[in-house]
């Protein structure tokens, strides 16, 4: 009965752990057998009990409640649930009844970026069941956790809320825990970073760190310092400021307003790019110091012209602009001719790989754009993003 508030240390001395949880739960089960559990507290009702975690939560207070779904591990002792624990989301369907949201423990002992991220990834090929509340899901980040015994309090939570564990942990001392812990306690988990970490070993013939990046003693590589030199810069050149600077730039944005110029810049200024973008506007020159810049460094952007017009709809209703006070800024007839100006500005420079933004989202705009220039820049058979640690 006190397995689960044992240390992990304690939990496999000699024995296998797994024949050691199999001879517990046979003793408990004799010891059950012909006997039924009869409680003295009054059954209450659910949404009572959610408004109490609820408040428990908020007050940061231990909650002390039972969870039926632990019973099959342990008949006569719950883990404890820790004062961070979270409550599941609820869900209501068309009929009026409630189901829980699946819940998702995503646990590093750095940021957690690289798990939430995977994690993101995965939950992209469910959106068809996600969009209509078919499966819902809840993913909780818990970041930072460098301490076994923190770790454990999450994993005891885990089993009460019948989560999905995903971690990343560097310490190894930390994972084996992890790893443990959720096979004693039936936590179905996921290691990100072990077997890729394990790879890499092998590979380069090292040992790992075993520490997190960012964690504290371990120095600000060359690599962070050249991305916040990127973003500063980045953000400088924004929608043609200092055009002496454009030689400077890694890449060159250009076309007409509203094609996502500035945020593409902003997120190839994270990876390290300087980035300058350019704005196409009619009956106003492009810059002189454009034609110095390196023709395979400039990225044409273009996009369809009635989601244009309905993004520039929606940013003058975000501005507060009724129709009357607006100008012919979201006119298709406009759009039509200002799109044709850049689309002769392109022609003019061929060089210029032209982009379409249509449909697409940041990231995937940012593929194009680098994979592009990296194949320029490296001259490779093979389309590539090479980067040197």
């Amino acid at each position: 009965k006190k397995l689960l508030a044992m240390p992990i240390s304690q939990l496999c001395p000699n024995t296998h752990p797994i024949l050691q949880i199999k001879a517990c739960n046979r003793n408990n089960n004799n010891n059950d057998t012909g006997s039924k559990s009869v409680t003295g507290k009054p059954r209450v009702s659910p949404q009572l009990n959610r408004w109490s975690r609820a408040r428990a939560i908020r007050s940061g207070r231990k909650l002390d409640r039972s969870s039926p779904r632990t019973q099959t591990l342990e008949p006569n002792h719950s883990p404890p649930t820790v004062p961070f624990a979270v409550d599941p989301d609820d869900t209501v369907t068309e009929d009026g009844s409630e189901f829980r949201a699946k819940s998702i423990y995503i646990v590093s002992d750095g940021t957690g970026w690289t798990a939430e991220h995977s994690v993101n990834a995965a939950l992209g090929q469910f959106d068809y069941c996600l969009v209509d509340h078919g499966c819902p899901v809840s993913t909780h980040l818990f970041s930072g956790i460098d301490e076994v015994e923190r770790l454990l309090e999450i994993i005891k939570q885990a089993v009460k809320e019948n989560a999905l564990l995903v971690y990343t942990l560097a310490d190894s001392s930390l994972s084996s825990a992890a790893e443990k812990a959720c096979k004693l306690w039936g936590v179905p988990s996921t290691n990100v970073l072990g077997p890729i970490t394990e790879a890499v070993a092998s590979h380069l013939g090292v040992s790992p760190s075993g520490l997190p990046r960012g964690a504290s003693g371990v120095p600000l590589s060359d690599d962070y310092f050249r991305r916040i030199e990127a973003i500063e810069f980045t953000i400088k050149q924004d929608d043609g400021a200092s055009p002496q600077n454009l030689a400077k730039a890694d890449i060159v944005l250009t076309g007409v307003s509203r094609t996502g110029k500035t945020p593409l810049s902003i997120y190839l200024a994270q990876k390290g790019y300087k980035v300058a973008n350019v704005p196409i506007v009619m009956g106003v020159d492009m810059p002189k110091t454009l034609s110095q810049v390196d023709p395979k460094k400039v990225f044409g952007l273009t996009i369809n012209h009635s989601v244009l017009q309905e993004i520039r709809r929606t940013r003058a209703k975000t501005l507060g602009l009724s129709s009357e006070s607006r100008t012919n800024y979201s006119e298709m007839d406009y759009i039509r001719e200002e799109l044709e100006f850049a689309r002769k500005l392109f022609a003019q420079n061929p060089v210029w790989p032209v982009i379409d933004v249509t449909a697409k989202a940041i990231e995937e705009t940012a593929a194009v754009v680098l994979r592009l220039f990296h194949d320029r820049k490296h001259k490779c058979t093979m389309s590539r993003i090479s980067k040197r640690y």
